[in-house]
Parts: structure tokens; sequence; C-alpha cells
């Protein structure tokens, strides 16, 4: 019988791929655990790098690089789903990654992401594979013309690689312009978008945040809000959506599953981040724990807090010239500011975050 793993002590040192956001507030939420943690990417400034440590820059396809790194570490875990699949599996066979590989296999890729979904008995908008212009063509034809989606398979977030088309002419153009294989999703009519951000430990409990309801401008989140605007009913779906995912990859750690409530009340998942979400900053101040110290806990083998929210809280992204209204908005009584240290703001960059708490229930 294979032993339990056992959790990491207070001053063991957790590595994290990646420089970004996600990275910076998961060393400030491993901090007080007593961890230490250690940054690797590719770049000579990051936001991560400003409170890890120690760093190492390195490119993600260096064996040499990522082989001294793993000696370095206790544990691995990474802050962006597209750490290239080889350097996962490579460090995977030094030391504990988590989440898992077979979490980045599925989130990697939207036709093999969706096809994972359907899998499971769980509810999509139509795709189909469109990985050159006669693909598009007869995709757009199969899912029975109307407005759809082309995206990329590999690589779009916040809104780039997509397109909406309205012919199978336009979808053919999209998908030569982008010139990468891609994915074209039926539109689908939804009443509102929420996410789920839950966690799974390595005993396989699973703890979720509420649902968030999410509005977003050019394709980047704009806002999330709890408690969100849902039956009882549609939020122990969205739970079990997400525990049904957690299960079916065996994954330990935060993730974020993104959702549409269509106009019938059924639930579609849109995609899954298999990471820390932007739509779970809000537990950062209206929760006894956040989504970052619980994805720490788990890499680290720690029970996981029970998932409670005690305000009411908005949650709104920075971006570009947003930050300029920093003052603004630490003025706010009710204004929790959160800063990237990212030196220039420019359109379509995430600066900052800012939580504004309010009373339970009392905000509306």
């Amino acid at each position: 019988m294979t032993p339990a793993p056992q959790p990491l002590a207070p001053g063991a040192t957790i590595g994290i791929l990646g420089g970004g956001q996600l990275g910076r507030m998961l060393a400030l939420a491993a901090v007080p655990l007593g961890f230490h943690i250690h940054i690797y990417a590719p770049e000579a400034e990051s936001p991560a790098g400003e409170v890890a440590a120690r760093i190492t820059r390195g490119a993600y396809d260096d064996a040499a690089a990522l082989t001294a790194f793993a000696a370095e570490v206790d544990a691995v875990t990474y802050e962006f789903e597209n750490v290239p699949a080889a350097c996962a599996a490579l460090l995977a066979g030094l030391r504990q990654v988590r989440p898992g590989v077979k979490a980045l296999d599925v989130a990697q890729d939207r036709v093999t992401e969706k096809s994972a979904m359907r899998a499971m008995g769980l509810g999509t908008a139509p795709f189909a594979k469109a990985d050159d212009a006669g693909e598009a063509r007869a995709a757009f034809e199969s899912l029975g013309g109307g407005a759809a989606i082309v995206k990329t398979r590999r690589m779009g977030y916040d809104g780039k690689g997509q397109a909406r088309v309205a012919s199978a002419d336009d979808a053919a153009a999209a998908v030569a312009r982008f010139a990468a294989p891609c994915i074209l999703e039926g539109l689908v009519s939804f009443e509102r978008e929420i996410s789920v951000v839950a966690a799974r430990g390595i005993d396989g409990r699973i703890e979720a945040f509420e649902p968030a309801e999410n509005t977003h401008k050019d394709g980047i989140l704009h806002r999330s809000v709890v408690p969100a605007q849902l039956k009882p009913q549609v939020a122990a779906e969205a739970w079990r959506i997400a525990g049904t995912i957690l299960e079916a990859l065996d994954y330990v750690g935060v993730m974020g599953v993104e959702l549409f409530l269509d106009r019938d009340g059924a639930l579609l998942v849109n995609e899954i981040a298999p990471r820390v979400h932007n739509s779970g900053h809000w537990t950062m101040d209206a929760c006894a724990v956040s989504q970052f110290e619980q994805h720490i806990r788990a890499v680290a083998g720690w029970p996981l807090k029970p998932a409670v929210r005690f305000a009411d809280c908005e949650m709104e992204n920075l971006i570009g010239d947003d930050v300029l209204r920093w003052a603004g908005i630490a003025a706010e009584p009710n204004a929790c500011l959160h800063l990237y240290g990212k030196a220039e703001a420019r359109p379509g960059r995430k600066m900052g975050h800012v939580n504004r708490l309010f009373p339970p229930s009392g905000r509306r």
C-alpha cells in the first residue's frame, strides 16, 4: 500500500512557474504560513519576483535550468495554464507538481477541454474543430449557421485569439488570419455568466466558494459580484459541476470554472482554468480564506479551510489607465486595493483590482 503523501512543513520551499500577478498573490499568501517561494520565469523582472524569496530566470524548455530549479524546491505549482506540457512533465518526474499534468493537457486545448466536459456528462456550447479554412466552413454549416465564435485552440486569453463570425466565409477567413488550429463555438443565448472557484485537497476533500456573477468588457473580466443573483438550485448545480471536474481530473489545488446560465436555466461549461482565477479575487477580503491561501494549502498537502464568505463583495479589475484612480479608490472606506507592481499601464493590461465590501446581503 502506497503511504499517504506527507504535508510540507513550514520552512519548505514551493516553486511557482510563472511570474505574473497570480504568482505574486500566491507568494503573499504562502509567507504567513511559513513557506518560502521560488519563482521560475523567463522575464528579468516580474510582479511575483518582487515578493519571492528566490527567482530563477529561465526558459520553459531549458531542461538544465528546470532540473536545477527542482533541486531547490519541495513542490511545484503554476500560475498560468499554458506551461508547456514537456516542462510540467519534466518537473513531475523530479518533484510533486500540483495540479497535475493531466489538468494542463485538458485545459490547454479548447477542443480537448470541451470534449472532456462532454465525456463527464456536462453541457457546453455546441462546438466543432476548425483547424483549417475547409474545416471552418464545414464546422459553421454543421452548427446550423447563424453567429458563432472562432477561437484558437491554444494560448488565447482575455479575448485574444477570438473572432465573431456570421457566415462560413467569415469563419474560414478568421481561421486563415489566426494561422493556427481553431475551434468554432456556437453562440449561447445566456442570462448571465458565473464562475465557481473551487479547491480539492490531497485527501479528496472539496471546498467551493460561492458562485460569482461576472461581466466582461472587450473580452476581459471587468467585474465579479457576490452574492450572484441565482436560485439556490442553480448555485448547487454550479458546485456539483465544479466537483465533478475536480474529481474526474484527480485535481489538487484551486480551479476556476466559468459557466453560462442559459435562458432555459441550464448551466454550460465555458472553460476551466487549472489555477487560481481572476473571478476569485473577491475571496481575498470577503472570506476567512482566500483562493490563494487555499491553493497553497492544497499544494502543501495541508487541510483546506471552509470556503465561507462573511461579506458581500464587488471586485473590479483595474485595466490599463484605470490604475490612475488609485488615490480615489484608496480613500473609499469599504475598498480594498490590490496593485500588481507593474510599471507601465497599457490598454488591456491588468494593473490591479479593488474589492468593495458590503454587509452580508445588504448591498442589494
